[in-house]
């Protein structure tokens, strides 16, 4: 099954979906959480649209760019100066006190 394959269907199964919502819709109405529903699939289809465009702009097996590239993260430690007014996320700094 090729990726063209996958995303045709997942585009079925996004319809059928949007179309049970709104059998849905119209047997309870329009509430909160149907609404929400609604907005999740909107999403959904938005998102799928997103991954067919960045797939479309460059496919699969292409080869890395810089962005795609690891960067060698050294094991050494980093220069304590660095964290010098640095606050420990949570905790607050070093010579404050919680009140």
């Amino acid at each position: 099954m090729s990726v063209q394959d996958d995303l045709t269907a997942v585009e079925r199964s996004l319809d059928a979906l949007v179309q049970a919502v709104g059998a849905l819709e119209k047997r309870i109405g329009e509430g909160l959480e149907v609404r929400r529903i609604r907005s999740d699939t909107d999403h959904l289809r938005e998102g799928l649209a997103l991954l067919k465009q960045s797939l479309a702009a460059a496919p699969p097996g292409r080869a890395g760019t810089a962005e795609d590239e690891m960067v060698p993260i050294p094991d050494t430690p980093y220069n304590s100066a660095l964290w010098t007014d640095a606050e420990d996320e949570g905790l607050g700094a070093r010579d404050r006190h919680a009140p």
